[in-house]
Formats: structure tokens, C-alpha cells, sequence
């Protein structure tokens, strides 16, 4: 197994831990702001949870954007759709997408009431969730 394989399939396979956390953290927030619940420790943790996770995947993206055979800067890669979606594409939708889940973070742990903190999470994180399946199903086939 290569470097580039080893990452390559570290980063393809950590997605679904990526996935499940976002969502979760989404539909919980979502659930508490219709229901008017409290915000718990448990609410706090999976967001977090879904932060650290889209954090590492990132992590894991750059070392892997580095070394990707993928990834080029020649003439042709704007030419060629696998090559432009890897080496321009897909970084600047993912990233997009984490900027926005960081976002909700954010103004969650900054919010006072229970009701502002799981609408900044459900809003920032269904954005954030929505963005990374268009890049996930956007990787062109073929």
C-alpha cells in the first residue's frame, strides 16, 4: 500500500464518520429547536463531535491534496474534469462547507438561550451538510 492509498482511502472512508456526526448534530439541534428542549452537555458534545470530525477530514485532505497524483498544476488540469475537480473543485466546496459548520459553532457556543444555539447549529450545519454531499456527488464518474 502507497502513501497516496493508504490516505486516499483514510479520507474516503472517514467520510461516513463525517457524515454521521454532521447529521446527527443537525437533526438534533433541528429536534430541539421545534421541541423546545434544552440545550444539554450531549447537544454540546455532538456538535463538537461534528466539528473535530470535518476538522480531521480536512487534515487528512491536505495531506492527501499534496501527494494526490490528482492534483496538478499544468496546463491541461483546467482541460481535463478529474484533474480540475481534485485540484481546484473539491477543496474550495469542502472548505466552504467547514467554514460554515465552524460558523454555527461558533455562534452557538456564543449564543445565551437554548433556542439560539440550536438554531445556529441546525441552520450552519444543514448548509455545512448539504454543501459537502453537492461535492461528494459532484466527483466526476468515468
Amino acid at each position: 500500500m502507497t502513501l497516496y492509498s493508504f490516505f486516499q482511502q483514510l479520507h474516503s472512508g472517514f467520510r461516513y464518520i463525517v457524515l454521521i456526526f454532521v447529521v446527527l448534530a443537525a437533526l438534533n439541534a433541528l429536534a430541539g429547536l421545534i421541541s423546545k428542549k434544552p440545550y444539554t452537555e450531549v447537544n454540546r458534545r455532538l456538535s463538537l463531535f461534528a466539528l473535530i470530525s470535518v476538522h480531521t477530514q480536512l487534515l487528512i485532505g491536505i495531506v492527501l491534496y499534496f501527494i494526490s497524483p490528482l492534483v496538478q498544476f499544468t496546463k491541461n488540469a483546467m482541460h481535463e474534469k478529474h484533474l480540475r475537480f481534485f485540484t481546484v473543485e473539491h477543496w474550495v466546496i469542502m472548505v466552504i462547507a467547514i467554514v460554515l459548520i465552524t460558523i454555527g459553532h461558533s455562534k452557538s457556543k456564543r449564543a445565551v438561550s437554548a433556542e439560539a444555539k440550536q438554531k445556529a447549529i441546525s441552520i450552519f450545519y444543514l448548509l455545512g451538510l448539504i454543501i459537502i454531499a453537492a461535492g461528494i456527488l459532484l466527483i466526476p464518474r468515468g
